[in-house]
This record gives C-alpha cells, structure tokens and sequence, in this order.
C-alpha cells in the first residue's frame, strides 16, 4: 500500500455516489510520484492519503443543504484534538477518557458503532498560559491496514492491531532517551513509509522500525525541555531528485535523508516561541511556510553539482499563518492567517490576491482540485470554489454546536466530523 513508484488509484467504487460522474474517471487516476496508493475510500493518516488534504478529483455537490448532505450517525466521545482516520469499514478516533486515559476507538463508518477500544494511562497538564487549549491528546494516528500507529501526549507511542486494537508494542520515550515532558504533549501526528515510521517525539526527529519500535536513528535534538518537541507533522518530498523527508522544527525547515537522518539541508524560520505549525507545503520542489511571530515565505532547496545544498528564499510576505495547514490547487495556495482571514496567495509572485473577513481561530482544510470543504473551530463547515480571483463562497452548514479542532476527514462519500464531544458522519 505504501509504495515508492508511480502507482494507479481506483476511483471507481464511488462513482455511484456523484450525479453527473463522468465515467471516464472510473477507469483509474495516476498519483504522483511519492505519494500513497489508496483507494478514494480511506483516509489513512493525517490530513489524508498524502498528507496534503487532497482527496481524489470527483465532482462535490454544490451545495450542503439537506438534499445533497445529511447526518447519518453521531458517537459521543471525550475530548481529543486527533483527526478521524479510515480505513476498510473502520472509522478511528482518540479521546483522552477523564483526565486520566489516552484511549483509541475503532468506529464501523457505517454504524458508528464500537468494534474495539485499546487504552493506556496518558494524562498529563500543559502550561497555564495554554490552558485554554485544552489538556488532551493531540497526534492523529496512521495506519498501513494492518497496524494503527499513535503517539500520546506524555511521549509515549503506541502500535496496535487494526483488526482487534490488540496492543503490538509501546515505547516510553521519557525514558529511552531520558528527555524531560514536553511543555504542550506530544504533537506531531507520525508518517508511515513502507517499515519506517517518523515522528517529531523525544526531544528530535525520530526513525523507527515499523513492526519492533526500534530507534533507527534519532537526529534534530532539541534540548529545551519547556517546549519540548516540534509541533509540525512530516512530509516526504523529492527535491532536485533526492526522496527526503521535510521536517518543520520549532526553529528551521530541514531537508533529511531518510535512511540516515543526516540534515541535507536547513533554512532557519522565525516564530514566536517556535509555533512553527504547519505541515510543510510543497510546491514545484519549492516550499512554503508560514509562522506566528513571522512571516510568510517560499524557499526554494538546491543541490549544487559538488552534491552540497543551498536554499534560496523565492518571496517572503508579511502575513503570518498560525495552526492551519493550506492547501495547493494549481499554483496558487489557499490558507487560514493567524489574524482569522482566509487567503490566497500566487506562489509564482507571492502576491496575495484576495483576502477575506475574520471567520473563526482555525479551519481544516480539504480539497478535490477545485473546490474546497473548511471546517472551523466554531462547528460551521464552508462550501468553496477554488478560484483565485476572488473568495467564492457557495454555502455554509452549521455541523456542529461544540469547537472543532480535529482535522476534517473524508472518504468516499462520507464527511466525519470530530468535534470535542464526539463524531459525526455526514454523507453527499
């Protein structure tokens, strides 16, 4: 599932759910290099099959009124800031159950109702002056199909089975590589390529084996103890033709080989104490960041012909993004600011061509090439057109009446929501 060449992604199970389908698009969607294979049904990790909240190209309805989109079930949960993922018939969430367990949930997506629960002590308080942000697991979970990978707020990572939530093996990093806490948990939702796992955790950047938990290698130590360890989750890119890992620290945007965990390449990145959030963008080899307390830039990695890396800044901006990852559709990228305005920006020129009024602290964002589903922390979902000329909105839904801070999720025809009192399934 997880392979490193071209591969073919089928659509057509879900074809019977768009009205107007052209079945041309059945046949098969050539992914680029890089990326998952994964049928158009399953979301397996963060922000989807590629870590670029992009689903398969099929037509949205144009609308999210009750005739195109409906509530089909609802579980109520304890609170959790990790995203939904799915996989076959399975629908997996996270809560942290009163204050003092970290628990993983397995949803049947049809019924919503429980196929297993695996749980471990995990609790722990995040400063008082983040308070507000709630003390409960963050890290959304991956999985190849057979296992479900999690990381919990206290450093500890867990493996469990995806057919029965059997737990496979757990590691303490607390205590494998004696780092202290980290100030806010455990952040970084954990990528999965083929037998590696990669995750921001233990005070750096860490290599595991997937099947043992094995350290591979560990790399980008970070000594501060009040922060701990980077918040912003991993990609894998391949740049002037070198397959890396993309790594946003707390301090820099870092280019790693994956097979070692030498830094290739580094490009320090402003921010007030190190909110560096966002999941590296990737765009034409180049990449864009944005930060609280900085700015918002596209650099641009290049290997020179003695081997050595350079990174050149292509345009810098003076908006600043803060925990909303953007999405890519052509070349322009479409981004919730830190002031509560969504944006666009060229990333040829950097201009930023529109710009809207505040709506809401956070959205999360996905896209099928040309329109966009938002969902904010307010409960409200936005029905976009993807066009850069201007902010077109086509409708909007209330789905929610408490805060939602877990990424949106879809597959197929089915939309979960995860707010902080459980999830819903909203179907086309």
């Amino acid at each position: 599932m997880f392979g490193r060449n071209r591969l073919l992604v089928n659509v057509g199970c879900v074809i019977g759910f768009w009205n107007g389908f052209d079945l041309n698009l059945a046949n098969t969607i050539a992914a680029e290099p890089d990326k998952i294979a994964t049928s158009a049904e399953s979301w397996p990790g963060w922000r989807g099959p590629n870590r670029d909240a992009t689903t398969s190209p099929i037509p949205w309805p144009q609308s999210l009124q009750p005739e195109h989109f409906q509530k089909q079930w609802s579980v109520p949960l304890d609170r959790s800031y990790s995203g939904p993922i799915i996989v076959d018939q399975k629908v997996i969430v996270t809560e942290t159950k009163d204050s003092k367990m970290e628990r993983v949930i397995a949803l049947d997506r049809e019924t919503g109702k429980s196929v297993w629960t695996s749980e471990w002590e995990g609790s722990m308080k995040v400063p008082f002056f983040a308070a507000s942000n709630g003390s409960w697991i963050r890290s959304t979970p991956i999985t190849d199909g057979s296992k479900v990978y999690i990381g919990g707020m206290r450093d500890f990572f867990v493996c469990l089975d995806a057919r029965s939530g059997e737990k496979i093996f757990d590691i303490d990093f607390t205590k494998r590589f004696g780092t202290e806490l980290p100030g806010f948990g455990q952040v970084c939702s954990p990528l999965l390529d083929e037998d590696r796992i990669y995750i921001q955790s233990g005070g750096g950047l860490l290599c595991l084996n997937a099947t043992s938990g094995e350290t591979i290698w560990r790399s980008l130590v970070d000594s501060d103890a009040m922060y701990g360890s980077a918040f912003s989750s991993p990609i894998i890119a391949t740049i002037q033709g070198v397959r890396q890992l993309v790594v946003q620290t707390r301090k820099a945007l870092c280019g790693i080989e994956m097979e070692t965990g030498k830094t290739l390449w580094s490009q320090n990145v402003e921010a007030f104490r190190g909110m560096n959030i966002l999941t590296p963008t990737i765009w034409n080899e180049c990449l864009f960041v944005s930060s609280y307390g900085g700015k918002t830039q596209l650099f641009a990695p290049t290997r020179n012909s003695d081997g050595a890396w350079s990174v050149s800044e292509k345009w810098s901006n003076k908006a600043e993004a803060y925990m909303s990852s953007p999405v890519v559709i052509g070349d322009y990228l479409y981004v919730h600011l830190k002031n509560q305005r969504a944006a666009c920006f060229n990333l040829k020129t950097g201009e930023e061509t529109w710009r809207t009024r505040p709506y809401g602290k956070y959205w999360s964002m996905i896209t099928n090439g040309k329109q966009i589903l938002a969902l904010d922390e307010t409960g409200k979902l936005f029905l976009i057109n993807a066009n850069p000329e201007k902010f077109d909105l086509v409708d909007t839904k209330e789905v929610s009446d408490q805060e939602c801070w877990a990424h949106i999720a879809m597959a197929g025809n089915q939309v979960f929501i995860r707010d902080l009192a459980g999830i819903s399934l909203w179907s086309w």
